[in-house]
């Protein structure tokens, strides 16, 4: 899980050296650098709880520390979004920029073609406002990362744009 929150981590740093709005592009280094401290508090909190065994309160800090973690990783993940939404810059030549601003660019896409289905085949009531009944959410970065099938630990969860080229080098 450590290791998995510094490639969110990365994600997020990497989004934001892109994002074309100063406000997003702040939100998402903060959210990143708060992951990367919880990250770090997890890693240490495991190691200690490895060396001392087992102890309620070591086990209760250990579940504390990952659900912060997941917390800050979907923050990472909603201010990834928002920058998303504003608008990237050209990624360098860099392969994990381009394999980062490949993967945004899909969930932009997916973005795209559900709101554009919404609008053609939107429910509205006798006000103009859309029913709630039936509708589907808009996908996330979270529903993009979650689709991919399970694979080994070390190849990537998201498309590639080609091949050699990771960033995301672990589950989610």
């Amino acid at each position: 899980m450590v290791s998995d929150g510094q490639v969110v981590v990365k994600f997020g740093n990497i989004l934001a050296k892109h994002c074309l709005d100063q406000r997003c592009s702040t939100e998402l280094l903060r959210a990143a650098e708060h992951t990367h401290s919880i990250s770090s508090q997890l890693s240490i909190v495991a190691r200690v709880k490895a060396v001392t065994g087992e102890s309620k309160a070591s086990s209760e800090l250990l579940l504390s520390n990952v659900q912060n973690l997941i917390q800050a990783v979907q923050h990472v993940l909603r201010a990834a979004e928002a920058a998303c939404v504003k608008g990237l810059g050209q990624p360098s030549t860099d392969p994990e920029e381009e394999e980062v601003a490949a993967f945004c660019q899909q969930w932009r896409k997916n973005l795209t073609q559900h709101r554009a289905k919404e609008a053609l085949n939107s429910d509205r009531d006798e006000l103009g406002l859309r029913k709630t009944r039936g509708a589907k959410a808009e996908p996330t970065l979270m529903s993009l990362v979650q689709e991919q099938p399970p694979r080994s630990r070390n190849i990537p969860k998201h498309p590639s744009p080609s091949k050699g080229h990771t960033v995301m080098h672990r589950d989610l």
